[in-house]
């Protein structure tokens, strides 16, 4: 986002990205975004039960000891049914979210994974537009999901951001509070 507090160089950065792309990336499409999951069960049962996202397609990888579940806001009715045709179809959805588990992950009482947002910080989450945050907040305070932020929370009011169950964050936003937040 373009504002009058930005510096030079900000200007200079944000001129430099807004040239154009090279004629061949015009159908390009951001596909997908992995997490590393310690227990699929959880984390299924959280992005499909409390988001609402659809689980697109599973495979399973016995030799590497790992399953990748690919997830997002598809009509289930629009799912082909013959396994050659729904891969291709499944990896032609935009902003799916792939979540991979590492067999035997679920049972390590060691196993953590890193979601980006302590020391040394790198990720930081995905978002999720609804069309209330207030009442999709209410719905995740009785499912007892952990806030990072809520709602009225700090300067950024109407918007929040809950933990899954690996500690990822996720920003809850309403497309329509965007704008005075941004503004």
């Amino acid at each position: 986002m373009s504002s009058d507090k930005s510096s030079p160089d900000e200007k200079a950065a944000e001129t430099a990205a807004c040239k154009g792309a090279h004629a061949m990336t015009k159908d390009f499409v951001m596909q997908q975004t992995m997490l590393r999951v310690k227990d699929p069960v959880k984390s299924l049962d959280f992005y499909t039960g409390l988001l609402g996202m659809t689980l697109l397609q599973k495979f399973d990888f016995p030799s590497m000891r790992f399953s990748l579940y690919f997830l997002g806001y598809e009509d289930k009715n629009e799912i082909p049914c013959d396994v050659k045709e729904r891969t291709s179809w499944t990896f032609s959805r935009r902003a799916t979210l792939e979540l991979t588990h590492n067999w035997g992950s679920e049972t390590d009482d060691t196993q953590t994974y890193h979601n980006g947002n302590s020391d040394p910080r790198g990720f930081g989450h995905i978002g999720i537009s609804v069309p209330d945050v207030y009442a999709a907040c209410e719905m995740f305070e009785k499912a007892e999901v952990t806030f990072v932020k809520k709602p009225d929370d700090g300067k950024m009011k109407g918007l929040a951001f809950i933990q899954d169950p690996d500690g990822y964050w996720i920003e809850i936003l309403s497309p329509n509070n965007m704008v005075s937040i941004t503004s």
